[in-house]
């Protein structure tokens, strides 16, 4: 890694799984009637369509975590969540003309094995009761290693569930401790061993970066566990230390975290450990087999990003389910009510989804999104339709990435250089007009790097 250059771009900017970010939606042109012309509009029974379910509950809090959760071990409250879920989902169910074609479901959290095995089964057969599978259709949920049982992956294979993501972050159990997140070795061998046998055809480990306390030898570590237990993705993701909007972070001081070169010397030994071992690089932070369908679709350019990450499948529509959940129907966002309190009262009491904010994307945020989404997927973006959007500003913001050795600019079209690979999140930034445009304070985003 440069130094000079890791010392420049290393600033708050956001990672764009969505353009515009939720920090810039312009929510007060916003409605729920609105959101849900959008969504009929987008709407269609040939198209394949996303849904990502939140389930929130944990059981306990893992300090370092960043999603939106609700800690309990009261799991009384699994059967009524189910119950707005679904509710949830009738109410979209009554603007879509026939029946949906979906393409690929996502159950996140929270802890979705939080739920026992029978009430997942009822929430998937309950969204499946008047919908269509895609012929490849990807169906994955997010997969605590402690709380997975046998059960849990028997009951949501025979579903049709393929793809499993086990939330692993590190092997070295000392950090596991410091960040409060109770599993062990022996439960994600466990569970990965399990999976196979019965036919999941990928599986995922989330890995991080960055945790307090980790060195070299905890990546070198990982890499010979990921070189045994063969998952088919990997996401190496950069740990986010931002205690003013996560006070569970406040653990740990930054004086206990890699950072600068330290934590960028800890993404490379992992990128160049992976890749030694086989695994192709995906875009941003992932890495994946082959012949995986990630490492394919990246291949051949269909690779696509939502609130779910990347993936192999590209929809426009994408319907959010569950507190908190974020809807995109390319042309419009909306957000559920954030706690769970909130959202079941919503479900109650009110006719359409219980949508709380949102955005209406202008002509200008299409355009800028299209092009960030192939920057991100791709690593590189053009102008071919409105070649006067490359405007002075821009165009001095470019130049300056260009001099600096990140892209290569062309009259209408930009190029990632390998070295502005590791920098993708700041070249994204430097199309984004509004950012530019307004102030956020620090804190907002992440580091860059």
């Amino acid at each position: 890694m440069n130094l000079p250059l890791l010392e420049k771009y290393n600033v708050s900017v956001p990672r764009y799984t969505s353009y515009p970010t939720v920090p810039a939606w312009q929510t007060e042109n916003w409605s729920p009637e609105q959101w849900m012309a959008r969504m009929e509009k987008r709407f269609s029974p040939q198209q394949g369509m996303s849904l990502y379910i939140h389930l929130p509950y944990c059981e306990q809090l893992c300090t370092y975590c960043g999603c939106n959760k609700h800690i309990t071990k009261n799991h009384l409250l699994e059967d009524p969540y189910i119950d707005a879920v679904l509710q949830e989902w009738e109410k979209y169910r009554r603007y879509m003309s026939q029946a949906p074609l979906i393409s690929e479901i996502h159950l996140g959290g929270g802890t979705p094995t939080f739920f026992r095995p029978a009430a997942l089964e009822r929430l998937i057969q309950g969204l499946m009761r008047h919908s269509r599978l895609s012929p490849s259709y990807s169906l994955s949920f997010e997969a605590h290693p402690q709380s997975t049982s046998l059960e849990h992956l028997r009951v949501l294979r025979e579903v049709g569930f393929n793809r499993i993501s086990l939330g692993v972050q590190d092997f070295d159990p000392q950090i596991m401790k410091t960040i409060n997140r109770r599993q062990t070795e022996a439960q994600v061998r466990t569970v990965t061993q399990h999976a196979r046998k019965l036919g999941y055809r990928s599986i995922n480990y989330d890995l991080i970066y960055g945790l307090p306390g980790q060195t070299s030898y905890h990546i070198d570590y990982n890499l010979r566990r990921v070189e045994e237990l063969r998952p088919e993705r990997i996401a190496f993701y950069s740990y986010a230390h931002v205690p003013g909007i996560k006070p569970s972070q406040r653990a740990y001081s930054e004086a206990d975290l890699p950072q600068g070169s330290e934590k960028r010397a800890l993404y490379q030994q992992g990128r160049a450990g992976f890749e030694a071992l086989g695994y192709a690089t995906i875009a941003m932070d992932h890495f994946a087999t082959p012949e995986d369908d990630l490492a394919r679709s990246f291949r051949q350019q269909k690779l696509h990003r939502n609130f779910m990450g990347y993936t192999p499948h590209y929809t426009e529509l994408a319907i959010g389910l569950g507190a908190s959940a974020i809807s995109d129907s390319w042309d419009a966002y909306a957000q559920n009510e954030k706690t769970t309190y909130g959202y079941l009262k919503a479900i109650q009491q009110e006719a359409l989804p219980p949508g709380r904010k949102g955005h209406l994307l202008s002509e200008e945020d299409q355009r800028i999104r299209r092009r960030i989404l192939s920057l991100m997927c791709h690593y590189e973006a053009d102008w071919f339709d409105r070649p006067q959007d490359l405007h002075p500003a821009l165009q001095k913001r470019l130049k300056a990435l260009e001099e600096d050795g990140l892209l290569r600019l062309f009259p209408r079209q930009i190029k990632v250089t390998p070295t502005g690979r590791d920098f993708i999140r700041n070249i994204a930034a430097a199309l984004d007009e509004p950012l530019h445009r307004k102030h956020f304070n620090q804190p907002t985003f992440s580091q860059a790097v």
